[in-house]
Parts: structure tokens; sequence; C-alpha cells
């Protein structure tokens, strides 16, 4: 465990074996089985986790019990209600195992310690941000703007080396569309190659 979080990290900023060290002290590894959740709604989110192994979704119930996906996180990925984390405000999103799952996570004082003690983390987490930030604006107007098939390629594109691993029904629900448009789309596609 850890390779692959010391991996990510080294893709955006360089850190010692030393610092590597030290940040392998302040996260926590845990486990979690399909269906298992990481966070519920209503919970504070006590941690952030980045994804060694597995799948997991965020999403929200509405009140006629629809779900609505916001995110999926796989390998290499972080996942949280980071609203919730940093406010310790309750939650409105679900954070469930799609599969079971290996992560590794911290809490918001050992998140602090880390970037006091480690400043090249602070930019890692400070791009991190941003890069979530314009993606989360790019969806935003996406699904204002664009049609149903260029959003699902867009999924594909974004979400590649898992795609084969979401049910269809949840990825309708990620793209807000349903399942049979989803279909529909899936088997135009299927034609044209």
């Amino acid at each position: 465990m850890f390779e692959l979080l010391h991996t990510k990290i080294n893709e955006i900023v360089k850190v010692s074996k030393e610092e590597f060290e030290i940040c392998k002290t302040l996260f926590i590894p845990k486990k979690l089985r399909k269906r298992q959740y990481f966070l519920q709604e209503g919970d504070v989110a006590k941690y952030t986790a980045f994804v060694e192994k597995g799948l997991l979704r965020t999403y929200t119930i509405d009140e006629k019990g629809s779900e609505h996906i916001l995110q999926f996180a796989q390998e290499g990925w972080w996942i949280a209600d980071m609203y919730s984390f940093f406010t310790d405000e309750p939650s409105t999103y679900h954070i469930e195992a799609l599969e079971d799952c290996e992560l590794l996570t911290i809490t918001k004082p050992s998140y602090e310690l880390l970037l006091q003690k480690i400043p090249a983390l602070e930019k890692y987490y400070r791009i991190l941000l941003q890069n979530n930030l314009v993606a989360t604006q790019r969806r935003l107007m996406g699904q204002m703007s664009e049609t149903a098939a260029e959003k699902y390629d867009k999924f594909i594109k974004t979400y590649s080396g898992c795609i084969q691993r979401i049910p269809q029904h949840m990825i309708a629900s990620y793209l807000g569309i349903t399942p049979e448009t989803l279909s529909r789309i899936r088997s135009q596609k299927a034609v044209k190659r």
C-alpha cells in the first residue's frame, strides 16, 4: 500500500523519501466491502480518501427517491465531501463502494499537519483542488449545453479506466439521462464502429 499515492504525488510535485515516510504516518488505511458506505448523508465527513484499489461513487437521493450521481472515483483518485470535510457541516451525499476497496484516509487535523510539515504537498493539494474546480465547471456547463451523446463521449474519456465496472443505470444517472436513452446512444455508437 502507498505505492500508488507516492506515484500520483510525484506526478505533480516531488517529495523526498523522508517526506513521504512522514506522509505515510498520517494516513489511515481502510478497507470497504462492496456496497459499504464511506460516508452517509447527514454525517460529517471526518476523512478524505485516496483510492488505492476499487471504485466508489458519490451520490444524493432526491425527495422522489431518485439517485443523482455526482462522481465516481477509481484507483489513483481522491474522494470526499470536501464541503463537509472543511466546514464540519453534515454531508448531503452518500459515498458508497461499488467494489471492494482499499483506501488511504486522512483526517482534517492530519491533513493540516501534513501541509505544515511538507510544503510541497500544499502545492499538490492546491493543484488537485484547482483541477477539481475546472472539471466541475466544465461538467456543469456540459449538463446545460451538451447532447446526451456528447455527455457520454466525455464520460468515456474521463472514466475510461473503469467504464466496464460501472452499471449502465449508474452511468445514466451520472449523465442525467434515462437508461433507455443511454442504451440507444450505445447502440448507435456500436453501429458506427
